[in-house]
């Protein structure tokens, strides 16, 4: 009997049709049973205007959970949070080898020892451009340069062919610090041939190449040395490099450097521990802050993306216990807005206008590079590696779309657009789309993972919406009221647009339907709850227009 044919799958759980939230999954196998082979496992920030009281969104693992037993390991290719933000709390799901080489895999420890109650996470080391085993899949680490030290794109060598998975990447000749993407190694790949390249989609609707952040260095040199009074820089703190270019550019002012916030101190600990801050000064704490000259100082703040409890922010509203700006000082804001953060930093940016201190960003200054490919550079990746199959991933639909018509320009045939959840075959000339494997989302409400369409937050949001009405009752066995009834509204108007008063108009509602009730009714508790809460919602709807949430709750004494 002839033995099932092996296959290569792919499929997104995460990641594709979005910004964030990075999962990968390649399967091996006849389609009865597969190895899989995970990459990344990443986080999306939620919103308070849409999602409010969710700070992270995750991927629903379900199916990886179901495929457990079949799953051979995770491979991170950076620590950026989109990439591997979710792995503390979804690895317990799991408990499968995870792979990152030492710059990540030290990030990844020091989060977990910040987090109170995080899991032990055996992590195997990988060095830098090695090849090693996951199960069935031969890995080959690719460097690659980006925003953060340690990207690396990953060639999965098997039997049914080689992938590229280029993870985040971006061609920079003079990144400051870490590898150059190295280019040579891509080229061998082309040489030896490349089935499918899955990669980046982020700036496949821009022109040209993103700068280099060697020219961000310039900028940011002649920013602080003009500058006279106090100089305030905030940036992702994981983006080393930038580390390395305020601090060499303190240098030339003759400032020293000082560190502002959790998040930045643990980071400039990791990189000093391995050697990515080697030769550069030594920085000083937040304390230190006050006993400096303005001119002799420069504040690496937390807080670029406008987080309410980051550094940057309470400086802004001059709430922080060490740090202050004034009149005549500069901030540089050296990074990019996220999707979402938009309205965080505005107001952050003009708070810091009214008071009279002068704001930088990259809209009129290049204190901010991308680490990801324009389409100069996502033409240049194609020529070297030659790919049979292109999978566009990691972009929003536009950014997708024109990463495939990109493709399909530079004749690649086989050009697969798909969406999380799609299980594609990888295969010249059978390539497609072939199934869809359960996909979603969850969110850390607290410290509680929730499923994305339980009530949880579509209540909050209607809260956030229209308030509530609480209703307390008590009743004998026959049905009567033994007290006054107990009603608290919250997000509600005190008054209607007549002047009158909503408590007053749904203290009568209670009462009227207490006595409009049939006698055999009133015995039931969850008969009067209903009709209490029913009739107490429409007289709130009359008198604001709002439907606010309603809960009655009824006493049998």
């Amino acid at each position: 009997m002839a033995q099932p044919k092996q296959e290569l799958v792919f499929a997104p759980l995460g990641g594709v049709g979005e910004i964030g939230m990075n999962l990968s999954i390649y399967g091996l196998g006849d389609g009865h049973k597969r190895s899989w082979l995970a990459v990344d496992l990443g986080v999306s920030f939620g919103t308070e205007e849409h999602m409010p009281g969710i700070d992270l969104i995750l991927p629903d693992i379900r199916y990886l959970v179901q495929e457990r037993k079949n799953l051979a390991g995770l491979v991170l290719t950076h620590a950026h949070e989109d990439h591997y933000g979710a792995v503390l709390d979804l690895w317990p799901k799991l408990k499968v080898p995870v792979y990152a080489t030492p710059f990540t895999a030290a990030l990844l420890a020091a989060k977990r020892a910040s987090e109170p109650g995080a899991p032990e996470i055996p992590v195997t080391i990988v060095q830098l451009g090695s090849r090693f085993n996951v199960g069935p899949f031969d890995i080959e680490l690719v460097s690659m340069a980006h925003s953060i030290p340690e990207s690396n794109a990953l060639i999965i060598r098997t039997p049914c062919g080689t992938v590229l998975h280029t993870g985040d990447w971006k061609i920079d000749l003079t990144p400051v610090l870490g590898d150059v993407t190295d280019e040579k190694k891509l080229r061998a790949l082309g040489e030896e041939g490349c089935l499918a390249l899955v990669g980046d989609s982020t700036n496949a609707v821009r022109e040209g190449r993103s700068p280099s952040e060697a020219d961000v260095g310039k900028t940011i040199t002649a920013l602080i040395k003009s500058a006279r009074g106090r100089v305030a820089v905030t940036t992702f703190a994981s983006n080393v490099a930038r580390l390395r270019t305020v601090a060499e550019a303190a240098r030339a002012a003759e400032r020293e450097v000082i560190v502002v916030g959790r998040a930045m101190e643990r980071i400039v600990q990791i990189a000093r521990e391995t050697g990515y801050l080697d030769g550069v000064q030594d920085f000083r704490p937040a304390n230190a802050y006050g006993y400096l000259p303005p001119n002799k100082v420069v504040a690496l703040c937390t807080g670029s993306q406008g987080e309410a409890r980051a550094a940057l922010a309470r400086i802004a509203e001059d709430q922080h216990p060490e740090v202050t700006l004034s009149r005549g000082d500069l901030v540089i804001f050296s990074a990019r807005n996220i999707p979402g953060n938009e309205k965080a930093v505005g107001r952050i940016i003009n708070g810091l206008i009214d008071q009279g201190i002068e704001v930088i960003t990259d809209r009129t200054h290049l204190v901010h590079v991308s680490g990801h490919p324009r389409r100069a550079e996502l033409e240049e990746l194609i020529g070297w590696v030659k790919p049979k199959i292109l999978i566009p991933v990691h972009g929003e639909a536009l950014h997708l779309s024109e990463h495939a018509k990109l493709a399909r320009s530079l004749g690649i045939k086989e050009v697969v657009q798909c969406r999380n959840g799609d299980l594609v075959r990888i295969a010249q000339g059978h390539t497609g789309i072939i199934d869809e494997v359960p996909s979603g989302r969850l969110y850390k409400d607290g410290a509680i993972l929730v499923e994305a369409d339980s009530r949880t937050v579509a209540d909050r949001r209607r809260l956030s919406f229209a308030g509530s009405v609480s209703v307390a009752i008590a009743i004998n066995d026959k049905g009567a009221l033994v007290t006054d009834p107990e009603l608290d509204l919250i997000g509600i108007p005190d008054r209607d647009r007549d002047g009158e008063l909503i408590a007053d108009a749904a203290y009568d509602a209670v009462e009227e339907t207490m006595e409009s009730l049939p006698r055999k009714r009133r015995g039931d508790p969850d008969a009067v709850a209903e009709a209490v809460r029913r009739a107490v919602r429409a007289v709130v709807v009359q008198r604001w227009g709002k439907k606010p949430m309603c809960h009655v709750h009824v006493l049998t004494v």
